[in-house]
């Protein structure tokens, strides 16, 4: 069976856009929540920054959802690279 690259471009996206959207605006609501994590994401991506605005939470989840979707992307690719032609059933 071989994955289908749009499908998992778009889940791998919404999957880490979604999971950094959801713990940004728990660390809003609740200070110490996901701080560790909010800090460790900066580190990786340049234009977000872990100062607990709600401006820094969508540029780090336009930078997750990019970075997911290029991850599933090429994921989807090196497995149906490496499957080698379809299977008959």
């Amino acid at each position: 069976m071989r994955l289908s690259t749009k499908g998992m471009t778009a889940a791998a996206a919404l999957l880490w856009g979604g999971g950094i959207l959801f713990v940004g605006l728990l660390n809003l609501a609740m200070p110490a929540y996901g701080t560790n994590f909010l800090q460790m994401i900066s580190s990786v991506y340049p234009w977000f920054h872990a100062s607990r605005s709600f401006g820094d939470v969508v540029v780090g989840t336009i930078d997750a959802l990019i970075d997911g979707a290029a991850a599933g992307f090429l994921f989807a690719w090196l497995y149906n690279s490496f499957r080698g032609p379809a299977a008959q059933s």
